[in-house]
């Protein structure tokens, strides 16, 4: 276990598009000890369609903790409690204001960034990877990337990742109804950018896992945290 020397805060993120009263959602920045000395180093993680998630928090503290700059953060609908998903140029300037988060305070601001999220946060860090004008990143991981509709692999939503030139990390449920593994070994291996994939064995969509399995949750963190973080160093060349 590492000491408990990080600090975590609460910070407000501007919606470009405001829903009503709703200007903005909250986000938790990790602050790690020391910051902004070392590396610079910083990852962005976006939640799926879920407020609470343990795995995102579970990964954003131990980054932290490994001297990590992190900013954990949730889709407007989301916040609000909204069942309705927001449109898809709403979740991408979100996300957008999310990172232009990270450079308010030049003097701190992150020399490097990682970008991503866990289902529908993964989907959308693909789309503000790919677009016209990308967000900057040295990577960008996917936490059960959703590439079909549930258990229809025929219609892959693809066309995003073949346009991404960053280093990509996926991580995926072995059990994963949205992703179907050979059809994702078979799309990454269309893509032009460096990519790695590993797969959480007996995991779904979400990273849940069976009691039968043997299986904890703690497991399931621990598991893909050492995944993200050697990915991340692996990257930057260390």
């Amino acid at each position: 276990m590492t000491e408990a020397t990080a600090q975590f805060e609460q910070v407000q993120i501007p919606l470009a598009d405001p829903m009503g009263e709703q200007i903005s959602v909250t986000g938790t920045l990790g602050i790690p000890e020391w910051w902004p000395t070392g590396a610079r180093v910083s990852v962005v993680l976006a939640h799926g369609s879920q407020k609470e998630d343990p795995l995102l928090e579970a990964l954003q503290r131990e980054l932290t903790e490994r001297k990590y700059l992190t900013l954990r953060f949730a889709f407007p609908f989301v916040e609000a409690g909204r069942r309705k998903q927001d449109p898809l140029p709403v979740l991408q300037r979100t996300y957008m204001a999310a990172l232009e988060t990270l450079g308010r305070d030049p003097t701190a601001a992150p020399a490097h960034v990682f970008l991503g999220g866990k289902n529908l946060g993964a989907l959308v860090a693909a789309h503000v990877a790919a677009a016209p004008a990308p967000a900057r990143a040295e990577g960008i991981f996917f936490l059960g990337f959703p590439l079909h509709k549930q258990d229809d692999p025929s219609d892959p939503r693809a066309d995003r990742l073949y346009r991404i030139v960053n280093p990509m990390l996926f991580v995926q449920g072995q059990r994963d109804r949205h992703c179907d593994l050979p059809t994702l070994r078979q799309t990454l291996g269309r893509v032009g950018a460096p990519v790695r994939l590993h797969t959480v064995e007996e995991a779904d969509h979400t990273f849940r896992v069976a009691k039968k399995s043997g299986r904890t949750p703690e497991d399931v963190e621990t598991e893909v945290l050492a995944r993200m973080d050697t990915w991340i160093k692996r990257t930057l060349g260390e």
